[in-house]
Protein backbone atom coordinates (compact mmCIF):
# COMPACT_ATOMS: atom_id res chain seq x y z
CA UNK A 1 0.00 0.00 0.00
CA UNK A 2 2.78 2.46 0.52
CA UNK A 3 4.03 1.91 -2.47
CA UNK A 4 0.44 2.85 -4.42
CA UNK A 5 0.80 5.95 -2.33
CA UNK A 6 4.12 6.83 -3.28
CA UNK A 7 2.69 6.80 -6.81
CA UNK A 8 0.11 8.93 -6.20
CA UNK A 9 1.31 11.52 -4.13
CA UNK A 10 4.23 11.63 -7.19
CA UNK A 11 1.16 12.01 -9.53
CA UNK A 12 -0.52 15.09 -7.33
CA UNK A 13 3.43 16.47 -6.84
CA UNK A 14 3.76 15.75 -10.70
CA UNK A 15 0.48 17.41 -11.90
CA UNK A 16 0.80 20.73 -9.10
CA UNK A 17 4.43 21.68 -9.12
CA UNK A 18 4.41 24.09 -12.37
CA UNK A 19 0.68 24.76 -12.49
CA UNK A 20 -0.46 28.33 -10.06
CA UNK A 21 -2.19 25.72 -7.46
CA UNK A 22 0.22 25.11 -4.65
CA UNK A 23 2.14 21.31 -4.44
CA UNK A 24 2.85 21.84 -1.39
CA UNK A 25 -1.04 22.38 -0.13
CA UNK A 26 -2.05 19.60 -2.26
CA UNK A 27 0.75 17.99 -1.04
CA UNK A 28 0.20 18.54 2.77
CA UNK A 29 -4.06 18.08 2.18
CA UNK A 30 -3.35 14.60 0.56
CA UNK A 31 -0.76 12.99 2.82
CA UNK A 32 -3.31 13.07 5.48
CA UNK A 33 -5.15 10.62 3.82
CA UNK A 34 -2.42 8.77 2.09
CA UNK A 35 0.19 8.22 4.55
CA UNK A 36 3.88 6.46 4.05
CA UNK A 37 5.48 3.91 5.87
CA UNK A 38 8.29 5.21 8.36
CA UNK A 39 8.73 8.43 10.47
CA UNK A 40 6.99 12.01 10.12
CA UNK A 41 10.29 13.53 9.33
CA UNK A 42 10.27 10.86 6.28
CA UNK A 43 6.91 12.07 5.46
CA UNK A 44 7.98 15.92 5.88
CA UNK A 45 10.93 14.88 3.64
CA UNK A 46 9.55 13.05 1.06
CA UNK A 47 7.19 15.78 -0.05
CA UNK A 48 9.75 17.78 -0.40
CA UNK A 49 12.46 15.79 -2.38
CA UNK A 50 9.89 14.35 -4.80
CA UNK A 51 10.22 18.19 -5.72
CA UNK A 52 13.52 17.31 -7.90
CA UNK A 53 12.41 14.85 -10.21
CA UNK A 54 10.20 17.74 -11.44
CA UNK A 55 12.17 20.08 -11.90
CA UNK A 56 14.60 17.82 -13.95
CA UNK A 57 11.69 17.87 -16.43
CA UNK A 58 12.18 21.78 -16.55
CA UNK A 59 15.52 21.19 -17.36
CA UNK A 60 15.12 18.54 -20.29
CA UNK A 61 11.83 20.37 -21.38
CA UNK A 62 13.67 23.90 -21.81
CA UNK A 63 17.92 22.39 -22.26
CA UNK A 64 17.95 24.19 -25.67
CA UNK A 65 16.95 27.72 -23.58
CA UNK A 66 18.97 26.52 -20.73
CA UNK A 67 22.18 25.42 -21.93
CA UNK A 68 24.61 27.76 -23.10
CA UNK A 69 26.83 25.93 -25.19
CA UNK A 70 25.97 24.12 -28.83
CA UNK A 71 26.89 24.30 -32.08
CA UNK A 72 26.84 27.80 -33.78
CA UNK A 73 24.62 29.31 -30.18
CA UNK A 74 26.17 32.44 -29.18
CA UNK A 75 26.47 31.57 -25.15
CA UNK A 76 25.73 35.21 -24.34
CA UNK A 77 22.29 35.07 -24.13
CA UNK A 78 21.98 32.10 -22.15
CA UNK A 79 24.51 32.91 -19.60
CA UNK A 80 23.10 36.92 -19.53
CA UNK A 81 19.53 34.42 -18.38
CA UNK A 82 21.15 32.28 -15.38
CA UNK A 83 22.57 36.12 -14.01
CA UNK A 84 18.94 36.77 -13.84
CA UNK A 85 18.23 33.48 -12.57
CA UNK A 86 20.84 33.46 -9.58
CA UNK A 87 19.33 37.09 -9.19
CA UNK A 88 15.99 36.08 -8.72
CA UNK A 89 16.61 33.26 -6.29
CA UNK A 90 19.39 35.37 -3.66
CA UNK A 91 15.86 36.58 -1.54
CA UNK A 92 14.49 33.07 -1.26
CA UNK A 93 17.84 31.31 -0.06
CA UNK A 94 18.83 34.16 2.58
CA UNK A 95 14.84 34.92 3.60
CA UNK A 96 14.77 30.54 3.59
CA UNK A 97 17.82 29.88 5.69
CA UNK A 98 16.87 32.60 8.14
CA UNK A 99 13.11 31.41 8.41
CA UNK A 100 12.46 27.93 6.93
CA UNK A 101 12.41 25.95 10.50
CA UNK A 102 9.80 27.86 12.09
CA UNK A 103 7.50 28.35 8.87
CA UNK A 104 7.37 24.43 8.80
CA UNK A 105 6.71 24.48 12.97
CA UNK A 106 3.94 27.02 12.57
CA UNK A 107 2.36 27.71 9.11
CA UNK A 108 2.15 23.65 7.77
CA UNK A 109 -1.53 23.27 8.54
CA UNK A 110 -4.54 23.12 7.08
CA UNK A 111 -5.85 25.98 7.82
CA UNK A 112 -3.33 28.26 6.74
CA UNK A 113 -3.25 26.36 3.16
CA UNK A 114 -6.53 27.09 2.55
CA UNK A 115 -6.57 30.50 3.30
CA UNK A 116 -3.22 30.97 1.05
CA UNK A 117 -5.15 29.31 -1.55
CA UNK A 118 -8.49 31.36 -1.08
CA UNK A 119 -6.40 34.43 -0.98
CA UNK A 120 -3.85 33.00 -4.13
CA UNK A 121 -7.10 32.56 -6.47
CA UNK A 122 -8.71 36.10 -5.81
CA UNK A 123 -4.97 37.65 -6.69
CA UNK A 124 -5.40 35.44 -10.28
CA UNK A 125 -8.50 36.37 -10.93
CA UNK A 126 -8.24 40.07 -9.92
CA UNK A 127 -4.86 40.35 -12.09
CA UNK A 128 -6.81 38.62 -14.88
CA UNK A 129 -9.73 40.96 -15.05
CA UNK A 130 -7.78 44.30 -14.80
CA UNK A 131 -5.23 43.20 -17.30
CA UNK A 132 -2.14 44.59 -16.41
CA UNK A 133 0.29 46.61 -19.04
CA UNK A 134 2.56 44.46 -20.82
CA UNK A 135 5.87 45.85 -20.80
CA UNK A 136 7.79 42.88 -22.45
CA UNK A 137 6.26 40.04 -24.12
CA UNK A 138 10.00 37.77 -23.50
CA UNK A 139 12.27 36.57 -20.66
CA UNK A 140 14.95 38.25 -22.54
CA UNK A 141 13.58 41.52 -21.25
CA UNK A 142 14.12 40.69 -18.00
CA UNK A 143 16.38 42.77 -16.37
CA UNK A 144 18.13 42.64 -12.53
CA UNK A 145 16.18 44.60 -10.60
CA UNK A 146 12.85 43.14 -12.07
CA UNK A 147 14.44 39.63 -11.55
CA UNK A 148 15.12 40.38 -7.91
CA UNK A 149 11.67 41.71 -7.40
CA UNK A 150 10.57 38.67 -9.08
CA UNK A 151 12.38 36.44 -5.99
CA UNK A 152 10.98 38.57 -3.65
CA UNK A 153 7.41 37.44 -4.77
CA UNK A 154 8.73 34.02 -4.61
CA UNK A 155 9.22 34.38 -0.48
CA UNK A 156 5.40 34.74 -0.48
CA UNK A 157 5.35 30.94 -1.27
CA UNK A 158 7.23 29.85 1.72
CA UNK A 159 3.36 30.48 3.08
CA UNK A 160 2.10 26.86 2.15
CA UNK A 161 -0.38 26.83 -0.12
CA UNK A 162 0.36 30.07 -2.06
CA UNK A 163 2.30 28.64 -4.48
CA UNK A 164 5.74 29.02 -5.84
CA UNK A 165 4.47 29.10 -9.25
CA UNK A 166 1.71 31.55 -8.90
CA UNK A 167 3.43 34.13 -6.86
CA UNK A 168 6.52 34.09 -9.03
CA UNK A 169 4.10 34.41 -12.29
CA UNK A 170 1.96 36.91 -10.33
CA UNK A 171 5.00 38.78 -9.06
CA UNK A 172 5.94 39.19 -12.90
CA UNK A 173 2.68 40.05 -14.61
CA UNK A 174 2.66 43.13 -12.17
CA UNK A 175 6.08 44.00 -13.40
CA UNK A 176 5.39 43.99 -16.92
CA UNK A 177 5.78 40.50 -18.28
CA UNK A 178 3.27 38.88 -20.86
CA UNK A 179 1.80 35.68 -19.22
CA UNK A 180 4.00 33.26 -21.38
CA UNK A 181 6.69 35.19 -19.98
CA UNK A 182 6.22 35.10 -16.33
CA UNK A 183 5.61 31.74 -16.59
CA UNK A 184 8.38 30.30 -18.13
CA UNK A 185 10.62 32.95 -16.14
CA UNK A 186 9.09 31.21 -12.82
CA UNK A 187 10.02 27.62 -14.53
CA UNK A 188 13.85 28.68 -14.80
CA UNK A 189 13.82 30.45 -11.52
CA UNK A 190 12.19 26.56 -9.94
CA UNK A 191 15.51 24.73 -11.10
CA UNK A 192 17.86 26.62 -8.27
CA UNK A 193 15.39 27.24 -5.33
CA UNK A 194 13.77 23.60 -5.38
CA UNK A 195 17.37 22.67 -5.92
CA UNK A 196 18.31 24.05 -3.00
CA UNK A 197 15.53 22.79 -0.41
CA UNK A 198 15.46 19.22 -1.62
CA UNK A 199 19.44 19.47 -0.95
CA UNK A 200 18.63 20.71 2.59
CA UNK A 201 16.59 18.01 2.96
CA UNK A 202 18.38 15.20 1.83
CA UNK A 203 21.51 16.80 3.96
CA UNK A 204 19.49 16.78 6.40
CA UNK A 205 17.60 13.53 6.93
CA UNK A 206 19.08 11.59 3.88
CA UNK A 207 21.44 9.59 6.09
CA UNK A 208 18.68 8.58 8.31
CA UNK A 209 16.64 6.66 5.28
CA UNK A 210 15.86 3.04 5.39
CA UNK A 211 15.94 1.04 2.68
CA UNK A 212 12.24 1.00 2.06
CA UNK A 213 11.73 4.66 2.64
CA UNK A 214 14.45 4.91 -0.16
CA UNK A 215 12.86 3.08 -2.25
CA UNK A 216 9.41 4.97 -1.64
CA UNK A 217 11.57 8.33 -2.66
CA UNK A 218 12.62 6.18 -5.74
CA UNK A 219 8.79 5.27 -6.81
CA UNK A 220 7.45 8.65 -6.34
CA UNK A 221 10.49 10.68 -8.02
CA UNK A 222 9.98 8.64 -11.41
CA UNK A 223 6.07 9.30 -11.32
CA UNK A 224 6.81 12.82 -10.41
CA UNK A 225 9.58 13.48 -13.38
CA UNK A 226 7.38 11.54 -16.04
CA UNK A 227 4.00 13.83 -14.85
CA UNK A 228 5.67 16.93 -14.62
CA UNK A 229 7.26 16.94 -18.02
CA UNK A 230 3.55 16.21 -19.57
CA UNK A 231 2.20 19.29 -17.37
CA UNK A 232 4.72 21.52 -18.32
CA UNK A 233 4.46 21.17 -21.99
CA UNK A 234 0.50 21.50 -21.74
CA UNK A 235 0.57 24.21 -19.86
CA UNK A 236 2.95 26.11 -21.71
CA UNK A 237 0.24 25.34 -24.88
CA UNK A 238 -2.21 26.22 -22.40
CA UNK A 239 -0.98 30.11 -21.61
CA UNK A 240 -0.44 31.10 -25.29
CA UNK A 241 -4.18 31.95 -25.02
CA UNK A 242 -5.94 31.14 -22.12
CA UNK A 243 -5.64 32.77 -18.97
CA UNK A 244 -5.17 31.96 -14.98
CA UNK A 245 -8.29 32.46 -14.12
CA UNK A 246 -9.59 29.16 -13.89
CA UNK A 247 -6.98 28.32 -11.61
CA UNK A 248 -7.87 30.81 -9.52
CA UNK A 249 -11.45 29.83 -9.08
CA UNK A 250 -10.25 26.16 -8.32
CA UNK A 251 -7.89 27.43 -5.91
CA UNK A 252 -10.80 29.32 -4.26
CA UNK A 253 -13.30 25.90 -3.95
CA UNK A 254 -10.63 24.12 -3.07
CA UNK A 255 -9.70 26.40 -0.39
CA UNK A 256 -13.47 26.79 0.70
CA UNK A 257 -13.87 22.79 0.68
CA UNK A 258 -11.06 22.41 3.06
CA UNK A 259 -12.50 24.93 5.68
CA UNK A 260 -15.76 23.33 5.55
CA UNK A 261 -13.72 19.59 6.50
CA UNK A 262 -12.17 21.26 9.05
CA UNK A 263 -15.04 21.59 10.95
CA UNK A 264 -17.22 18.63 10.10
Amino acid sequence: MDFINAVILGIVEGVTEFLPISSTGHLILVEDYLPLGGSKEFADAFAVIIQLPAIFAVVLYFWGRLWPFGKDKDPIPTIRLWILIVAAFLPAAVIGLLLASKIKQYLFTKGVVAGALIVGGVALIVIEKIGLKRRFEKVDNFKIPSAVAVGFFQCLAMIPGTSRSAATIVGGMVLGAARPAAAEFSFFLASPTMMAACAHDLLKHGTHFSGHEWALLAVGSLVSFAVAYVVIAAFMRYIQTRSFAPFGWYRIVLGIVVVIAMFL
